[in-house]
């Protein structure tokens, strides 16, 4: 799940970027942040730079606890585990140091005055006596009976301090979105005794909200962060030595040597290539960022829109949060909070990551189609031959084995990391110097850093809905308005997951969203992988939905389009995406929660419904579209997420008729493939 997408060794004739026009107008700010994520460079050329602009100093600690936060790791997986109380508080204050060393204030603020490593200092300090504070209490805290004994003044402060610590990390790192809603659920536990209604909150007095947040199970020490330590933490590692070991360059050049095998190809590469990067990838802005820069330049040169390149490319890379068999950080604290094995979410994730992308195959498929986008001779793969490389994927085909075989993940992690470094040796080109494998580590231990900030900080909002019972009033209000209906409730769920997911990071807004709905859809009967399931889909088509979505504006800001375009177009050819969570609540066995009858069954439906709303996206079938041509293919396709039998039915004959009127029209007007390629 790296942050970092390891440049593919291909070469793409005719796939140099737009050369910037003399006078452009003046760019929103959509426009400009698009132009700034795109211009980024990759995360191992920002350590880099990092380490190479840090003091001496600053460098040396870096490193010093870095490898302390390796070893630390290392020893509680492979040695024993230490007690919660030490091993937990350590987690976090090795995260937050390395939130103030790697992004300090000094270089942030705008006037870059040295005064603040003062401040950074003084957020050192106090990351360091949080742990020795907890660490030196575990086997008081073990002992203490939570919401029955007293705080006392230390517990209080430190406690305090432990909140505006995380507040400031997910302020600096994260996003001020996260911010904000962390700071309204704070708001809530207090202004709550004024809110009428429903809402309605007593309160809670100020030691008991600081017990609720550092001292509760619930809190900031609760499952998310002891998922990021002892499950995230190692996966990262592989995650980053993988893909600088050669095998994201396999994974990439794998899905743009199919550039010039078939009709609009190009798109079909950025589909395809997104998605292998994905299995190793949680990152979408990060792959849009690695492919990107190869496929949009190719989708542009061969028809495509600056938009309808850059909504491809978002929507591909998106998708590699739930592409197994690594998918991104919320599926592994969502099998920290279910409470089952991760190889069952991630097999429970294939038939869904494979309508998406096959959604996202047909979409531009039958774009190409429309806009007569065929093969073209000028834009071919020139790489090296992939087969003699595939010895590279080596680490991540043995540590699917494990997964499936049931080893631990920690484990299996740490030794596929181990294999990957092993074989980067068998080529002079891959081979990790102690340069590389340094910056490597640190591109881990950041990544590491920066998902414990906001794994612990949602603990903040889960102690207050768990301790408020927003949850349980959420679930009274779907009973009420929807008479204990199932598609009343999720529809509340999905719109409320895709709100959050717009302003927040995957793993925040699935984490929010798990306590705020999933009572209230697992009160209507479904079971627990199914609701989450859910929930975690619509957190991650929210990243491709406007007005928020960062891959988006990354891919327009290389394609040289408009931003906000570019976000609306990648929001309608991942439409998919948002009947496929419906389709498998009401069909467990597309989760492979069935028998091989019903799984193969379902899966039929689901590739109907997905072609017959591929057509209406690309307002093609045998043929353009005609506006009311589409809406039928809608309406077909929305018939198989009706909690009907007989929808399936309707839909399935409907679809049928509409399809053979659509192929005679096609071949009256000699819009055939077979015709075209005659002509």
């Amino acid at each position: 799940m790296s942050d970092e997408v390891k440049k593919p060794d291909a070469k793409v004739t005719e796939a140099k970027a737009p050369e910037a026009a003399a006078p452009q107008p003046k760019l929103s700010k959509a426009d400009e942040l698009g132009r700034k994520l795109a211009q980024d460079d990759d995360d191992e050329t920002k350590i880099a730079k990092m380490m190479r602009k840090a003091q001496p100093w600053r460098k040396g600690v870096i490193i010093v606890l870095s490898i302390f936060w390796i070893i630390f790791q290392l020893y509680i997986k492979l040695v024993k585990p230490l007690d919660p109380w030490f091993q937990l508080p350590l987690h976090m204050c090795l995260a937050l140091i390395m939130v103030w060393l790697m992004n300090p204030m000094v270089d942030k603020s705008k006037s870059h005055n040295k005064l603040w490593w003062i401040y950074d200092g003084v957020l050192i300090v106090g990351a360091v006596g949080i742990f020795a504070y907890y660490a030196s209490h575990a086997e008081a805290f073990n002992l203490r009976l939570y919401s029955v004994d007293p705080m006392n003044a230390d517990d209080i402060f430190f406690g305090t301090l432990l909140i505006f610590e995380c507040m400031e990390a997910v302020r600096r790192v994260v996003s001020m979105s996260l911010f904000w809603v962390i700071a309204f659920f704070m708001a809530y536990a207090w202004f709550g005794q004024f809110v009428p209604g429903i809402f309605h909150y007593t309160g809670i007095s100020y030691p008991r909200f600081i017990e609720t947040l550092s001292l509760g199970e619930n809190g900031i020490f609760g499952s998310p962060l002891g998922t990021s330590m002892n499950t995230l933490f190692y996966f990262l590692m592989f995650g980053c030595f993988f893909a600088n070991c050669g095998g994201g360059s396999v994974l990439t050049d794998a899905g743009l040597s199919l550039s010039d095998k078939t009709v609009g190809g190009p798109a079909k590469a950025s589909v395809i290539s997104s998605g292998l990067m994905g299995m190793i990838s949680g990152s979408a802005v990060a792959n849009v960022t690695g492919t990107g820069v190869f496929t949009i330049p190719l989708m542009k040169k061969t028809g495509y829109s600056p938009e309808e390149a850059g909504a491809v490319e978002s929507v591909a890379s998106t998708g590699g949060q739930i592409m197994p068999p690594i998918m991104g950080a919320g599926a592994f604290v969502m099998a920290e909070i279910i409470g089952v094995q991760y190889v069952k979410i991630a097999a429970a994730a294939i038939l869904p990551a494979l309508a998406y992308f096959g959604a996202a195959l047909m979409v531009v498929h039958l774009i190409a189609r429309k806009k007569h986008i065929g093969k073209n001779p000028n834009v071919h793969y020139e790489g090296r031959p992939i087969v003699p490389r595939l010895y590279r994927l080596i680490p991540i085909v043995i540590l699917v084995i494990f997964i499936v075989r049931g080893m631990s993940l920690p484990r299996a992690g740490i030794i596929c990391t181990v294999i990957a470094i092993i074989i980067s040796f068998l080529s002079p080109e891959t081979r990790m110097t102690p340069k590389k494998f340094l910056y490597t580590a640190l591109d881990g231990i950041r990544q590491a850093a920066n998902i414990a900030i906001p794994t612990a900080s949602c603990g903040i909002m889960i102690g207050i809905v768990v301790r408020s019972g927003i949850a349980v009033k959420i679930a009274k209000i779907i009973d009420k308005t929807g008479n204990n209906s199932l598609f009343i409730a999720l529809i509340v769920a999905a719109i409320g997951c895709i709100i959050l997911g717009m302003a927040l990071p995957t793993v925040a807004a699935y984490l929010i969203a798990n306590t705020l709905f999933i009572s209230a859809i697992q009160g209507l009967g479904i079971d627990a992988l199914t609701a989450n399931m859910f929930i975690f889909y619509f957190g991650v088509i929210a990243q491709i939905t406007p007005p928020v979505c960062l891959a988006s504006f990354t891919a327009a800001g290389i394609a040289g389009g408009s931003a906000w375009k570019t976000g609306w177009k990648a929001f309608t050819f991942a439409i998919t995406g948002f009947i496929v969570p419906f389709m498998f609540v009401y069909r467990p066995a597309l989760l492979l929660n069935g028998t091989v009858f019903e799984i193969i069954t379902s899966a039929l439906m689901l590739g109907f419904a997905t072609w017959c709303l591929a057509g209406c996206i690309s307002a093609y079938m045998f043929g353009d579209l005609k506006p009311w041509e589409r809406a039928v293919f809608a309406v077909i396709a929305v018939f198989f997420i009706l909690p009907m039998p007989i929808s399936d039915v309707i839909g399935l004959i409907a679809g049928a008729v509409f399809l053979a009127y659509r192929f005679t029209m096609g071949k009256r007007s000699g819009n055939l493939p077979s015709q075209q390629a005659t002509a």
